[in-house]
């Protein structure tokens, strides 16, 4: 349905693809994967038109409806919600607006309105033929959490992440033939996403997604297309699948690259042996042409790089954690906690999660002192040392220091060795580390906050969404290094893999002000309250 033919995009010298020739098939779903940097972002904004190639072009094929995910969360303020979405259907918006300011307006003496207003309902026949738009438009917000009251509702009165649900539905309400879609399960909780996934298992045309949310690319796609060594290769299957063959495929690599460069080896000292030799020399001749024919592939290491997350306590967490006595909190009047009672034991990994809204990042600001609560108390036990990543990462962390000032800035008696070291675990080598903080992407940040959490040596981690802006390698290490790490977790995510990797207690906050206390794992927690 819509192939790239040749296509390459370079940024002076940096080559991103190369001649990529690749065609995405009606009725598959195709998963997009590579390290950050490697140009998923780009290569999807040229495939929708949004960018320019360097060379060769991208082939949709006629009548095709494309559908892309837009970015841009403040297009829509002074619409309606419903306008918003209907919105993903230009022409029929355009119909529709324009039909109803006729009725409102219209003269309809007059023949060319009574015309235009015949044509305008063609238009609307031909893009809604079972005239089912406004329901299904209700649908979609009622799924994404925004009931029947809020429809007419204005863009502008909604928070940045409630904005983005409203360009989803605005794209899956068009229902396009070929689906492209970057990240969209960010600002989305664990629910609304077991929603997008079976709403995309659905999806007819094509779908093109990248996520760095495992459970939910092994959960949509049917195809990997990984973007690597400026190529990308197509796997049938999940990721986990990709995993699996791609380990293969490079072990088979390296097998055959030993083999080659043995029986080079073999080859060389037989003709050094026997070339001076009368009686042999026939045989190294005969060997000397072997060893002209023989191809020895250089095997290339992927552009991916795992991080080596390691939490080590710089001393043991005690038997009192942490005591949460009914703490509230309202803003403006409007409560977001209600009467929250929470004792932390020691060996508790907490995954907090729940719907947007419910107070999960307020509860944690909580703790950290960042906020007062309206009532209650809480209580750290007298062992505890703390560090907190917090949701905001991206914005706090700012400035012109280079990287090693910036975390020497949090404590001078870290030594520089160790911070140097620390900073290579999280994947800043060599001239990395003297990049300024100002010049840093969102993962970068990511991976600067998590720096400085591993020099801290807590004996407990709060952490807020700290998988936001980070790529599947980084959150496999995370959740591994959670999972190994001796002291205390609180955690708010709404990655599942994640949570299924570290968390032994979950703690669900839900919209009514009532929370679920389970003990267990979230597949668990899962049989016994669903999602």
């Amino acid at each position: 349905m819509i192939s790239a033919v040749n296509l390459t995009q370079r940024y002076g010298k940096r080559v991103l693809f190369d001649k990529i020739n690749i065609t995405l098939d009606a009725g598959k779903r195709y998963g997009l994967i590579g390290a950050n940097g490697a140009g998923k972002s780009t290569f999807l904004k040229i495939l929708s038109g949004e960018l320019e190639q360097t060379d060769g072009e991208v082939q949709l094929q006629a009548g095709v409806k494309l559908g892309v995910l837009s970015q841009n969360q403040y297009a829509f303020e002074d619409y309606t919600l419903k306008d918003a979405v209907l919105y993903g259907n230009k022409k029929l918006f355009d119909a529709t607006k324009e039909k109803e300011k006729l009725y409102m307006e219209g003269d309809f003496e007059s023949d060319e309105v009574n015309n235009r207003l015949a044509e305008l309902e063609m238009i609307c026949a031909d893009e809604d033929p079972t005239y089912e738009s406004d329901v299904r438009i209700e649908k979609l917000l009622e799924s994404l959490g925004f009931p029947a009251s809020e429809h007419d509702s204005l863009m502008s009165s909604l928070t940045g992440g409630d904005k983005f649900k409203i360009l989803l539905a605005q794209v899956l309400f068009l229902k396009p033939d070929v689906l492209l879609l970057d990240e969209p399960t960010n600002n989305l909780d664990i629910e609304t996403i077991s929603w997008l996934e079976d709403e995309l298992k659905r999806h007819e045309g094509t779908l093109l997604v990248i996520s760095h949310d495992r459970h939910f690319i092994n959960g949509v796609v049917t195809h990997i297309l990984d973007l690597d060594f400026a190529q990308i290769r197509e796997f049938v299957g999940t990721y986990d699948d990709w995993y699996i063959a791609a380990t293969l495929i490079s072990k088979q690599a390296q097998t055959d690259r030993a083999k080659g460069l043995k029986e080079k080896d073999e080859l060389e000292k037989f003709i050094a042996r026997f070339s001076a030799n009368a009686s042999k020399a026939k045989q190294a001749t005969s060997r000397q042409k072997q060893l002209d024919k023989l191809e020895i592939q250089e095997v290339k290491l992927s552009s991916r790089r795992d991080p080596s997350i390691v939490f080590r306590p710089h001393r043991d967490i005690g038997n009192e954690v942490l005591d949460i006595e009914n703490l509230s909190h309202s803003y403006d009047g409007n409560a977001v906690l209600q009467n929250i009672n929470i004792k932390v034991k020691k060996g508790d990994k907490i995954a907090l999660i729940g719907g947007n809204g419910v107070g999960k990042t307020t509860l944690l600001r909580i703790l950290m002192g960042e906020i007062v609560p309206t009532s209650g108390k809480f209580v750290w036990g007298q062992t505890i040392s703390y560090t907190y990543f917090p949701q905001n990462t991206t914005d706090i962390v700012t400035g012109e220091d280079v990287l090693p000032q910036w975390l020497q800035g949090h404590d001078p008696k870290w030594h520089i060795d160790d911070i140097r070291k620390c900073l290579g675990r999280m994947l800043f080598t060599g001239e990395e580390q003297t990049k300024k903080i100002s010049a840093c992407s969102g993962g970068e940040k990511h991976r600067l906050m998590i720096s400085k959490m591993m020099m801290d040596s807590a004996n407990f981690l709060v952490l807020d969404e700290p998988n936001n802006h980070l790529d599947l390698e980084a959150i496999i290490s995370l959740g591994e290094a959670l999972h190994e790490y001796q002291g205390g977790v609180i955690c708010v995510t709404h990655d599942r893999e994640l949570i299924d990797s570290f968390a032994n207690r979950i703690i669900k906050l839900n919209s009514d002000g009532s929370m679920i206390d389970f003990e267990g794992d979230y597949e668990a927690f899962i049989e016994a309250h669903g999602h």
